[in-house]
């Protein structure tokens, strides 16, 4: 690109300079040959009306000034010179003068020539002719026509120079967008494109960070889902596969209560898959109320019997008439499973579910009796990885479950172990008088 904007400018500038240059110094040359031309006419005039009277009276100069290059012959009326040092004899020019053909311009041959008539009242009694080299004139043209190419080629320069800076203003912006392309194509989708102060490449440029902006969030998303799925599924495929392996290693066991068991987390398998689809694929689910007896009936079907298997009861306290929550049931299912997860596998004792009204927000507490919880509050919900000791991305994935439903999660204590949901209301219509 770089190069053909160079290019073009090249070459419009040197076609530019070729028109309107030609013409202008073959009229500059015609003027300067005419310029030297008149000056003998008139150096030859002028010495013609000195010499007329006098040599009408028969007087003979006898010798001629010159003017600059300018020299003068002097011949009688039968075409013999008389004074000068032109040709003995009259020539062409000077013949026609004495046969009365007027002032006579004899130009050529490298000369400029003038001939003129002296009169005795209307009698040709001789002829003046003045004479000139040309070759001082063409030497003034040919500095003058260099003067011009120069003047030309510093033109075509300034062009090059110019043209140059401006295909690099033009092609940076562009190379910048290209590399930028190509980084998101990488697959980092951080890289944005500087601004260029030209709006229509700025214009481009916006779209493209855009596009990687929205892309970016996209594969974040995705990636998260992968994680937060892969949470979710591990406790209950975990205990789906020890309860098979118990079955098989209890030899007469009843297979009737291993499959309704075998089912039940099966569905609570469903479950989680579902939720997280219904998740992952709505975007605003703000001021759905909040199913709170399925979502509690939930609990205690998914939950009441790991935590019996382990010795351990599980507990749901609810109010006679709690607050409506606005809350996605699901998103709720999650953040409450993260919690008695986390208590069957890090808590001990009894865990209590208490739903109580909060003010402005519907809480529901998950308690244990565990030998607590280390560290503060966002240390606690700071996104690990998988593999990292303690809690990893589950208390994460709970909060920002919450968050992304307009309420909070809090650790309330760290001994005894107690969560804290925060849900907020469904707002009141106001009513209008």
């Amino acid at each position: 690109m770089r190069h053909r904007i160079v290019v073009l400018a090249v070459v419009a500038a040197v076609m530019t300079i070729g028109l309107f240059g030609g013409p202008l110094a073959a009229v500059m040359a015609a003027y300067m040959l005419n310029a030297g031309h008149n000056q003998v006419d008139k150096a030859t005039d002028t010495l013609g009306l000195t010499l007329a009277a006098e040599f009408a009276r028969g007087e003979v100069p006898g010798a001629l000034p010159r003017a600059g290059e300018i020299r003068f012959t002097l011949y009688d009326a039968a075409g013999a010179r008389l004074v000068g040092d032109g040709p003995a004899v009259a020539d062409g020019p000077v013949d026609e003068v004495i046969e009365g053909e007027g002032i006579v311009d004899g130009d050529g041959a490298g000369r400029f020539l003038v001939a003129i008539p002296l009169y005795d009242g209307d009698r040709i009694v001789g002829a003046l002719r003045g004479e000139a080299p040309q070759g001082p004139t063409f030497l003034r043209i040919a500095v003058a026509l260099a003067a011009m190419a120069a003047l030309g080629l510093l033109a075509v320069g300034a062009v090059w120079l110019v043209s140059r800076r401006l295909a690099a203003r033009l092609a940076e912006p562009l190379e910048d967008l290209a590399s930028a392309a190509r980084t998101v194509g990488a697959g980092d989708f951080t890289a944005t494109a500087p601004p260029s102060h030209i709006p229509e490449i700025d214009e481009v440029g916006t779209a493209l960070n855009g596009a990687a902006a929205r892309i970016g969030g996209l594969v974040a998303r995705e990636r998260a889902f992968s994680a937060d799925a892969s949470h979710q599924l591990r406790t209950p495929l975990a205990g789906l596969r020890l309860g098979l392996e118990a079955a098989l290693d209890t030899p007469g066991q009843n297979l009737h209560t291993v499959v309704v068991t075998a089912m039940a987390g099966a569905d609570r398998l469903e479950r989680t898959i579902d939720d997280l689809l219904s998740l992952a694929r709505d975007t605003d689910r703000r001021g759905e109320p909040l199913d709170l007896d399925a979502l509690l009936d939930g609990l205690r079907r998914d939950w009441a019997a790991p935590l019996s298997g382990a010795g351990r009861t599980l507990a749901v306290t609810v109010p006679a008439d709690p607050p409506v929550a606005a809350a996605s049931t699901p998103a709720m299912r999650q953040v409450l499973g993260v919690l008695l997860d986390n208590a069957v596998r890090h808590g001990g004792g009894a865990v209590t579910v208490t739903v109580r009204d909060a003010g402005d927000a519907l809480a529901i507490d998950v308690t244990d009796e565990g030998p607590g919880v280390r560290g503060t509050d966002p240390d606690v919900f700071t996104r690990r990885s998988g593999s990292a000791g303690g809690h990893g991305i589950g208390l994460a994935l709970a909060r920002s479950l919450a968050e992304a439903e307009g309420g909070r999660l809090l650790l309330a204590s760290r001994l005894p172990t107690r969560f804290s949901v925060l849900v907020p209301l469904v707002p009141i219509p106001v009513r209008t008088p």
